[in-house]
């Protein structure tokens, strides 16, 4: 009995000796990212990638800027009318800004362009509208950002990042969403 109970103390010991080891051991320096670049200067064209939830803001062809995004409850597949909460794929323009947004800022886009009023009327359906790239709800504690895909069909950035591109972008500035 006396060699199991020293036997046990034994490893006791040795188990408590590498966990000291593994605490004060140096840890490996894992890079820390630099901080991101601020956007400065107007954008001229907005590429959003669906699939990757990605929006890329340009000036000139060259990328300024790429934010993560949320979008429809339902992303996949092209919008085809209200209530489906997909976000719509095309080219469209930034036809509005709104400061006084119930999400914090927004950027309008110009859907239903006449082909999407087109198919819905073929369908019997509206094609809904309303699709905006937008901050957080305005309830929301400024720097909190929503899980997932939330919105009814729009493209949902930080407030942080809807302050950046808000300023920088204009009406008329291009948006391609691609699936």
């Amino acid at each position: 009995m006396r060699g199991l109970a020293r036997l046990f103390s034994a490893l006791t010991l040795l188990v408590l000796l590498a966990a000291a080891w593994l605490m004060l051991a140096p840890q490996p320096q894992r890079p820390v990212p630099p901080p991101a670049t601020p956007l400065t200067g107007p954008v001229d064209h907005i590429v959003i990638q669906k699939s990757a939830r990605r929006m890329t803001a340009f000036r000139d062809g060259q990328v300024l800027k790429t934010y993560p995004i949320a979008l429809g409850f339902a992303p996949d597949g092209d919008k085809r009318q209200q209530g489906d909460g997909k976000t719509p794929e095309g080219r469209f323009t930034i036809d509005r800004v709104n400061p006084k947004s119930a999400y914090h800022l927004s950027l309008g886009l110009d859907y239903p362009r006449p082909q999407d009023r087109a198919r819905a009327a073929a369908l019997g359906v509206d094609p809904g509208g309303d699709i905006f790239i937008h901050g957080q709800p305005n309830e929301r504690p400024d720097g909190e950002t929503l899980p997932g895909d939330w919105t009814a069909g729009c493209i949902a950035i930080s407030d942080s990042d809807i302050r950046e591109l808000f300023a920088a972008a204009r009406i008329g500035t291009t948006v391609e969403i691609l699936p």
